[in-house]
């Protein structure tokens, strides 16, 4: 056997590109939407330069951060499956302790900035941590880490009432339940995937947990996830823009139905990534809808 070319300085930076999963932003923009919603329904009138990029760099922060912890926590794991066998801890082009130290400098940076806001927010991402970093070990015993999933990247909606309000009134926790839903939702499209792996490997998964309801219990979540957030609209008394973009949302999830239904891997998997869209459509209508509210008044 020919043995494997010396890693070069570009090669190294590469595989720590594809560790932190910089190449694959979607885990950065399904965590994004729901912090950017937090914001927007925290403070509706006047957005805050410096809280808007603190929250923006902490969500490509740590949602890097979470990616290095998971590989690192399923690194005996990955090589046995055929979709994350190649990446790069379980591929052998990090090492572990690369890794843990890769995982403590974004962790680090993350705490710096978080360290611009007030008290209780501060208090709250230590909540944050203990979440996110015990999520890829939840896998081994809850048998829906996806909820655990949903609650890790709730996190945000709940920090971002905390930095501008000091408090967490009942919408913020209203919102982060409504994530929560979305996120079982569309990590079980995720896990849909990988349940033949999952199944072999003794991973816990709610599409192992849902079984031949998967899809039905896909489509549940969505609508309980899109009634909350129906609610939270007419509570808050927004406007046309904001359904709009409800409307739109739901569109792109009777879409996913149709891609999930076959529960083929493939189509699975595009209807995990469409969930970027229905996010984006919901924060969408919600800017506008406050931007016009603002104009009016």
């Amino acid at each position: 056997m020919t043995p494997m070319a010396p890693m070069t300085l570009m090669d190294k930076l590469n595989a720590y590109e594809k560790l932190m999963r910089l190449d694959k932003p979607i885990g950065i923009l399904l965590l994004l939407w729901p912090a950017l919603w937090g914001l927007w329904f925290a403070a509706p009138r006047m957005q805050r330069l410096d809280i808007l990029l603190i929250f923006i760099m902490g969500t490509i922060l740590m949602r890097s951060a979470g990616c290095v912890i998971n590989d690192y926590a399923d690194r005996d794991i990955d090589p046995h499956v055929k979709r994350t066998k190649v990446r790069p801890l379980a591929a052998g082009l990090v090492s572990p302790k690369e890794a843990l130290i890769l995982a403590a400098v974004l962790l680090l940076l993350s705490f710096i900035l978080v360290l611009f806001l007030n008290k209780l927010t501060i208090a709250l991402s230590f909540v944050a941590l203990a979440v996110a970093a015990s999520y890829p070990y939840s896998k081994r015993f809850f048998p829906l880490p996806q909820a655990w999933l949903g609650i890790a990247f709730g996190m945000s909606i709940l920090m971002a009432f905390t930095a501008y309000r000091n408090n967490l009134p009942p919408i913020a926790w209203w919102l982060f339940v409504a994530n929560i839903f979305w996120a079982i939702a569309y990590d079980t499209e995720y896990a849909m995937v990988d349940r033949d792996d999952d199944m072999r490997l003794n991973v816990k998964s709610s599409a192992l947990l849902f079984g031949v309801y998967d899809v039905a219990m896909v489509m549940v979540c969505h609508g309980l996830f899109i009634a909350i957030m129906a609610g939270i609209g007419l509570w808050t008394r927004l406007g046309l823009a904001y359904y709009v973009g409800l409307a739109l949302a739901c569109g792109m999830m009777l879409h996913q139905y149709q891609l999930i239904k076959s529960r083929d891997r493939d189509r699975c998997f595009a209807a995990f990534l469409n969930n970027n869209w229905a996010g984006m459509a919901i924060f969408a209508g919600l800017a506008l809808d406050m931007y016009h509210r603002i104009r009016i008044f």
